[in-house]
């Protein structure tokens, strides 16, 4: 496994594409080269007095040109400070970071089912673009969509709507029951409430399925144990039943995480 570094990045373009959801084009070349769906990035604050970085989603990659779109929500100081960066701007990442999701239990000629909700829509966007087999996407959300074209341009793409402003009023099940949908496989990214119905929504139809977990972090890189979830088998590293997300998730099988 390539040895994760720290690197200088710098902001290519970034937009406003929802209330509160920022879009940010990053040129990092060393984490680009390396980054796999479903992976993340610690990004640092250029304000000295915040020290912990943020962990964000990479959302696409384009390896070519060395360059990352994170995809993010204001959610305090640090990312209000990443959403006033302007194209130029520089600042550090570590990364990419964790286990992204099994591309392989997709291949040619099989459907994968693609669940997202709020924030937890970017990480599929490179996760459909990527996959060999058939992506059918379902992308919840609890009113403004954002990514849609993406998405669509990836997969069959379903909406799901708290108010039901566009596509199924209701949650991301309602939309799957209402359509009929199924596949040979399950990716899943979002709140823990959601995460925990796909799974058992999948233990019912008997679809294999992988989760990718969101959760607060400090380092990021499994030394300080502040991410940590509840896991069906002993971790060999902790020797407790209890995993840590930023190491080995954020990507989980389903039925080996407790929700």
């Amino acid at each position: 496994m390539a040895e994760k570094r720290m690197e200088e990045a710098s902001v290519l373009t970034q937009e406003e594409i929802a209330a509160g959801i920022f879009s940010m084009w990053i040129h990092a070349p060393q984490a680009a080269a390396q980054a796999k769906p479903g992976q993340f990035l610690s990004v640092y604050c250029q304000d000295a007095s915040r020290l912990l970085p943020r962990p964000i989603s990479i959302c696409e990659i384009d390896g070519e040109m060395g360059n990352l779109r994170l995809v993010y929500r204001i959610a305090g100081k640090g990312t209000r400070e990443f959403a006033s960066w302007k194209p130029g701007s520089r600042f550090r990442i570590l990364g990419p970071l964790g286990n992204g999701f099994p591309l392989e239990r997709c291949p040619k000629g099989k459907t994968a089912l693609l669940i997202g909700g709020g924030i937890g829509i970017p990480p599929l966007t490179e996760l459909a673009e990527e996959l060999s087999g058939e992506a059918i996407v379902v992308a919840g959300y609890r009113n403004e969509t954002f990514l849609t074209s993406e998405l669509s341009a990836a997969g069959k793409l379903y909406l799901a709507t708290e108010d039901g402003s566009a596509g199924t009023r209701g949650t991301v099940l309602d939309c799957i029951r209402e359509n009929g949908l199924t596949a040979d496989v399950i990716y899943a990214c979002g709140p823990a409430p959601m995460l925990r119905a796909v799974k058992e929504f999948a233990l019912e139809k008997g679809i294999e399925c992988w989760i990718s977990m969101e959760e607060r972090m400090a380092c990021g890189i499994g030394a300080c144990l502040g991410c940590v979830c509840k896991s069906k088998e002993t971790d060999e590293h902790l020797g407790v039943k209890n995993k840590r997300v930023c190491k080995e998730g954020p990507v989980f099988r389903a039925e080996d995480v407790e929700l």
